[in-house]
């Protein structure tokens, strides 16, 4: 009886192997689709089955652009309360958002990997539908998780679409009203700046959100994760090094900064790549509305982000001090 596990210590098992599945269940996928088929095209007379899924695929490509293929059985999974529970992951509203219309939420700051954002949009771990009664979410992401059979199935499942101007343009047009668009616009440029206790985000530059919300006058609606940026470490590497220069070059070729980040293992004092279980609480700001403007000039767009960028700023300065960041500190936009 002495070496039975108690409930704490099953319930932080299920907990960690909640997070560790997720990364690991794309990767296990991605590896597996790419050499059965290897195998099946060079070593076997099945290369039909390999044509068939890409014919499929073919077919199929559309779809994140269409709305995705959403299965609630999925994003109700118990799993997800574990994942939710790791750090914990806490989603406040300040408002109450009206089914009645469509709206972009935007997410800041993106983290390394962010799971807040996974967590309380892409699952119902948090009972999303009871906080936002009416509205559906639709976390939208980069094309390249829609470019893998399987893969983009378990992606489309949680109710993730493609990030395209496309997909945008169908879910505020097609799906009718109470859709949430949730965009998380720092993207994998604002990882470089997930450090414990930063407040910096890549924001100055990005206008395409404010862009399409006046496309189709939508409200954006600012978020902002409090403790996101704390769930890993990175190794800053000297500037001007070697390692720095490839960093450096690498983001100006494909605008991803490839970060040397680290959490914790599987126990809890242990080096790993888990996140460290520490509280992420999002809070969700007052809807920004905005008019219908079919082709919004630069000028109507640069003074909609700064309303945009103002709303952000004080959504953060109202909650800051509660979550362990001194009243001086303010965003840093980039």
């Amino acid at each position: 009886m002495m070496f039975l596990p108690s409930k704490k210590d099953l319930k932080t098992a299920l907990e960690v192997f909640a997070v560790f599945q997720w990364p690991l269940s794309v990767f296990l996928i991605v590896i597996t689709v790419i050499f059965v088929n290897l195998y099946l095209v060079v070593f076997t007379s099945y290369w039909p089955v390999t044509v068939l899924i890409l014919t499929w695929l073919a077919y199929d490509w559309k779809t994140p652009e269409r709305g995705g293929r959403r299965v609630t059985s999925v994003r109700n999974w118990r799993l997800w309360k574990h994942y939710c529970d790791y750090f914990p992951l806490r989603l406040l509203k300040t408002h109450d958002i009206s089914p009645s219309y469509n709206y972009i939420l935007v997410c800041h700051p993106h983290g390394v990997l962010s799971h807040s954002w996974f967590g309380q949009f892409a699952t119902n771990g948090l009972c999303f539908s009871k906080i936002f009664p009416g509205i559906t979410p639709y976390v939208l992401t980069l094309g390249a998780f829609f470019w893998v059979p399987l893969l983009r199935d378990y992606v489309m499942s949680s109710g993730t679409c493609s990030v395209s101007q496309s997909s945008m343009d169908f879910l505020l047009t097609h799906r009718g009203t109470g859709n949430m668009l949730i965009v998380v616009v720092g993207g994998l440029a604002e990882c470089k700046y997930s450090l414990p206790g930063s407040t910096t985000l890549v924001l100055k530059n990005r206008t395409g959100f404010v862009r399409m919300a006046l496309r189709h006058g939508v409200p954006l609606i600012p978020a902002y994760a409090f403790g996101e940026a704390d769930l890993y470490s990175q190794h800053i590497f000297t500037p001007g090094g070697l390692v720095n220069r490839f960093q450096k070059w690498f983001q100006s070729m494909v605008h991803i900064y490839p970060c040397a980040f680290y959490g914790r293992g599987f126990t809890e004092n242990s080096w790993g790549l888990l996140p460290y279980a520490q509280p992420v609480t999002t809070i969700v700001g007052k809807p920004l509305p905005l008019p219908k403007i079919e082709n919004p000039s630069q000028e109507t767009v640069a003074k909609y982000h700064a309303l945009y960028t103002d709303a952000l700023r004080k959504l953060f300065d109202q909650h800051k001090t509660k979550f362990g960041i001194s009243e001086t500190q303010e965003l840093v936009i980039v």
